[in-house]
């Protein structure tokens, strides 16, 4: 098999690398993205491996069909840059890695969070300086608070068991709940605690210190965060986005920003990252204002959707692309298989 890889990084083929040649597939790495014009690029491939800024729209899909290509394999949870009906219609069958560490995931957003109330970004940049002064360093104790977490998929539910320690207030919204979390089973409240409870998202956003989302991107979950939403939070709330920056109105959160709405804000993506996220720009002058209007709040911590980035978790994702490559064509029912 021959696997076209778009948007390699040098750790990909670090981990992609030796265990494609193990189990005997061939890698054409490419830097480049995955769009309609650079589809040429996976002729006479059998699979296009792709990340979560390539472009599998309705175009780009046809382009591959007509390639060729007879799957799509993501290395990563998302589908929401994947047009999977078009793949359908093309015969072309999309798999994705549902869950490769979710505990990294989780533990990244409990490290902005803290950074982020902590003000620590703030205080390293000013002790670098020899500047030793505290002022406006303040933050507030987490326990006693309460934190809301929408989505309980298994990173919201990774998220519950890393946050059990601060001893928080614990509300919960997700339109398919978890059932053991609901029936409050003992294997449940061992791993998540008792202090949780679902609620409806007027309540969680109205009664929330801290708000962490942990959701796909939809149609019923982009912009989920907006004015209307930010308008029912607390004055002084902590907003935490490690899964879609669509989940965000960046527009109506540059405002509530700019009106103090904010304690503080951990953001590890971004509604418009896909042309600079993985990317070095740092020699570049940079023309998107919304994203430099971000970075220039002194309470808003930005990453370049790193969340995911541990040893564990890449070595997950190697071996779960490869294992969906071994099972395209076969008689084999994967929960892996994206369906529209």
């Amino acid at each position: 098999m021959r696997i076209a890889f778009y948007d390699t990084k040098p750790y990909d083929k670090i981990w992609f690398e030796p265990m494609a040649k193990e189990k005997g597939f061939d890698i054409l790495f490419l830097e480049e993205k995955l769009n309609k014009h650079t589809a040429a690029f996976a002729k006479d491939c059998d699979a296009v491996c792709i990340f979560v800024n390539d472009d599998a729209k309705k175009d780009t899909i046809k382009k591959l069909k007509e390639n060729g290509v007879k799957a799509i394999l993501l290395r990563c949870a998302g589908f929401n840059n994947v047009d999977v009906k078009q793949a359908q219609e093309e015969g072309i069958v999309c798999m994705r890695v549902p869950s490769y560490s979710p505990r990294a995931v989780a533990e990244y957003a409990l490290g902005l969070l803290l950074a982020v109330n902590r003000k620590l970004h703030r205080a390293y940049v000013r002790t670098r300086d020899f500047n030793y002064s505290i002022n406006g360093l303040m933050g507030m104790d987490l326990v006693g608070k309460t934190i809301g977490i929408i989505g309980t998929g298994k990173i919201g539910q990774a998220m519950l068991s890393v946050i059990r320690g601060l001893d928080m207030r614990v509300l919960l919204y997700d339109p398919y709940p978890c059932k053991a979390i609901v029936d409050k089973t003992p294997e449940a409240i061992e791993q998540f605690g008792k202090n949780l409870e679902y609620v409806d998202l007027d309540t969680l956003f109205k009664e929330s210190d801290v708000i962490s989302l942990h959701c796909p991107l939809t149609k019923d979950t982009e912009y989920m965060i907006n004015k209307k939403s930010i308008d029912k939070m607390k004055d002084g709330v902590i907003l935490v986005n490690t899964s879609r920056g669509g989940l965000i109105n960046t527009t109506d959160l540059l405002d509530a920003l700019a009106k103090d709405k904010f304690a503080g804000v951990g953001l590890d993506v971004y509604e418009e990252e896909d042309e600079f996220f993985f990317e070095d720009r740092s020699d570049e002058n940079i023309s998107d204002a919304d994203l430099i209007r971000l970075t220039s709040y002194r309470n808003v911590i930005l990453t370049s959707h790193q969340a995911f980035f541990t040893k564990e978790a890449m070595m997950s994702i190697a071996e779960e692309t490869l294992e969906n490559a071994e099972n395209i064509g076969k008689d084999v029912s994967s929960p892996n298989v994206v369906l529209p």
